[in-house]
């Protein structure tokens, strides 16, 4: 009997957590606006190269050559990732959604191309839930690499991960 309730709860808990994937609407509030993206919400779900707050700040991706080429390096990159998909692809602008295999998450990861600065900013942000137990650090931190590794940039890959892995 014991071991009914508690596959019966535990099965519930998993409904309920796809549940909540499935409910997860697109933010109306992404996109770049004044010159930048979106602040990330009062959660630890949430990185963003603009941020003040040490637990969500990681720092912005730096262009070393070309930056069309380095923004072709950022849909590469993500591209190549699983659970990828390319909503929008603009000269300054990219924004795409990663899905989580097993219950379905989706999380908005925006780059926003700054000329002037010579870097590309970004923000990684879960629709739903409170903490991500450092899911979209993870990401950007292996978006990072695989730009490195595809431009060459070992420096880059040593300096910035090193800088970063810290919430």
């Amino acid at each position: 009997m014991f071991g009914i309730v508690v596959c019966t709860g535990l099965l519930l808990s998993v409904a309920g957590l796809a549940l909540l994937s499935f409910n997860a609407t697109r933010p109306n509030k992404l996109g770049v606006r004044n010159g930048t993206l979106t602040e990330c919400p009062d959660k630890p779900n949430c990185v963003f190269s603009f941020a003040e707050s040490r637990t969500q700040s990681m720092p912005p991706i730096p262009i070393v050559d070309d930056p069309d080429a380095a923004m072709q390096a950022v849909l590469d990159a993500i591209s190549a990732m699983d659970g990828a998909k390319i909503i929008t692809s603009e000269d300054n602008y990219i924004h795409c959604e990663f899905t989580t295999g097993l219950f379905r998450f989706v999380d908005d990861v925006e780059f926003l191309l700054d000329h002037k600065a010579s870097v590309i900013h970004f923000r990684s942000a879960s629709r739903t839930g409170y903490d991500d137990f450092g899911v979209n650090r993870a990401r950007m931190n292996e978006v990072r690499r695989r730009i490195a590794v595809a431009t060459g940039e070992a420096t880059l890959t040593n300096h910035a991960l090193s800088a970063v892995e810290l919430p």
